[in-house]
């Protein structure tokens, strides 16, 4: 039987993260959170509900507690003395946002063999009441938008956290970010190995709570985390849209200058 494994990052989420980790272990066969430097009761709820708590001394970021999970996992996996050997690894908020009653739709690719990355996506299938906070839903465009350009993907979600992999596809990602720029890295390391990359659609909550980030400032720090890997990774494309936008704003110019 294939196990699976999932892991949650968490800072400061003692109030959402016991429920979230005991719906996640219906359907996978551990948890493991990663408590990162919470000041709160994180590590004691995950412990109690029933999860495996790795936690940092201090608060690093998301991308440093996925890297903690990962590394983890990759330790027990290669470890032959050890009986479990995780599959599939699930990836989930752990503050309630995410509904883990859809985690088996993240597995069910990944088992099938269709694909090495299962990308939980809040917008393939937008309902009339979907409650997304609309600056919040154009700023995700955008960092949609320069995601797809700099991997060569189609993804409309490229910042959930809600995702699916398989063992294989873990060991590409170099988690170099140590911030929520880390969603758009794990996209860049995937499209770069050739990784089978598939999005399933899922839903979401935004009344658990308060960001603990500014959405408008956290978003243009990725978005130029997205431009420096898109220089490092694809100068050529990076020249071609530098010269396209000149020469549009030379054309503007041009035109408000006749007019």
């Amino acid at each position: 039987m294939v196990k699976s494994v999932a892991i949650i990052p968490a800072y400061n989420e003692e109030i959402a993260l016991g429920s979230v980790i005991q719906r996640t272990l219906k359907y996978v066969d551990k948890v493991i959170v990663v408590d990162d430097g919470s000041s709160d009761k994180t590590k004691e709820v995950g412990k109690l509900a029933g999860a495996k708590v790795i936690s940092h001394s201090k608060n690093l970021g998301k991308g440093r507690g996925l890297k903690s999970g990962f590394d983890y996992i990759q330790k027990i996996n290669c470890d032959k003395k050890n009986n479990e050997n995780f599959e599939i690894i699930i990836t989930i908020d752990g503050d309630g946002q995410n509904n883990p009653d859809e985690i088996p739709r993240l597995i069910a690719p990944i088992e099938s063999g269709e694909a090495d990355f299962v990308n939980g996506s809040r917008y393939i299938e937008r309902s009339k009441d979907d409650d997304t906070p609309k600056y919040r839903r154009v700023g995700q465009k955008v960092l949609d938008i320069a995601t797809n350009i700099s991997t060569g993907l189609k993804i409309s979600d490229s910042q959930s956290g809600f995702r699916g992999f398989s063992k294989k596809a873990i060991t590409y990602f170099k988690m170099k970010e140590s911030g929520f720029a880390i969603e758009s890295e794990m996209l860049f390391d995937a499209a770069e190995n050739g990784l089978k990359v598939v999005e399933v659609p899922i839903s979401v909550r935004y009344d658990m709570g308060e960001a603990t980030k500014n959405p408008i400032s956290h978003g243009v720090k990725v978005l130029l985390i997205i431009i420096k890997e898109l220089i490092l990774r694809k100068p050529l494309i990076f020249l071609i849209l530098l010269g396209l936008i000149i020469f549009l704003i030379a054309i503007i110019k041009l035109l408000l200058s006749i007019i």
